[in-house]
């Protein structure tokens, strides 16, 4: 039996769920536990000393990184095949995917830490909204492009381009940042969410509780930290919020990936 480490908000999660149930692969799902505060241990840590999510485990095969999971998935389960056919097309849609989970899963996260962890308010968190919009948009812009007049991110077909974008364009529109109305993006988005594997994924992510916890009363004392990483720590500080790193630097409520061990 497969089982999957996630976070329903996670987007690199959601595109290995996408991936598995578009292949009718079953898997159970589990949430680590201290994973908000860096705190992860048992199974999920021995799999990913990062201690991040997704994890993959497939019997005593486990594997963290949601590009080598959907890797993995492809040559596990072949059929259907969520990649293109042809070299450059595969390179095309696995470009698509690296600037999805970095450069735009950045803006994503920042906006969860001034909403959600409430780390800047007032004129910084104008000024750090104000940028991620634009700056969503400028991506929306170079998305289109990259649709052109395809139906889907993979051409053809639904496939690997399409599960890398929709995540993080699902969660844009949750925080206010949606593509123009009748655009190709917006279009593309609707026939997205048709399919059963994405509207179920989504889903997943829309019915979390976000307010079940006092989580920015949590960042405050310590108790949860955010990790703080490559392209996430450029974007709050590119985008105007290196007093906010400053700080939970000072507070010690942000971290980094721990060292292996």
């Amino acid at each position: 039996m497969v089982t999957v480490y996630e976070h329903p908000l996670s987007p690199y999660a959601q595109k290995v769920k996408i991936a598995l149930r578009e292949k009718a692969v079953p898997f159970d799902l589990a949430l680590p536990g201290g994973l908000g505060a860096g705190g992860g241990a048992g199974d999920f840590v021995r799999a990913n000393p990062r201690a991040e999510v997704p994890v993959l485990i497939d019997d005593d095969v486990e594997i963290f990184d949601s590009t080598i999971i959907l890797e993995y998935i492809e040559d596990r389960w072949p059929t259907p095949s969520l990649l293109p056919a042809t070299p450059a097309a595969r390179a095309r849609v696995r470009m698509i995917e690296e600037v999805m989970d970095t450069h735009f899963e950045a803006i994503n996260w920042g906006l969860g830490e001034i909403g959600w962890f409430q780390r800047a308010k007032g004129e910084l968190a104008e000024t750090l909204l104000a940028n991620a919009a634009r700056q969503t948009q400028g991506f929306y812009r170079w998305l289109e492009g990259k649709l052109g007049d395809a139906a889907w991110f993979n051409g053809d077909a639904f496939g690997w381009g399409d599960l890398s974008v929709v995540p993080y364009v699902a969660a844009s529109i949750v925080m206010g940042n949606k593509p123009t109305d009748g655009s190709p993006l917006s279009a593309w988005f609707t026939r997205v969410m048709e399919r059963p594997s994405v509207s179920q994924t989504v889903g997943e992510a829309r019915a979390f509780d976000r307010g079940s916890s006092n989580v920015a009363e949590a960042v405050a004392q310590g108790l949860f930290k955010r990790e703080y990483r490559d392209h996430r720590l450029e974007w709050m500080i590119k985008s105007g919020g290196l007093e906010v790193v400053l700080k939970g630097l000072e507070a010690n409520n942000i971290r980094f990936t721990e060292t292996f061990a």
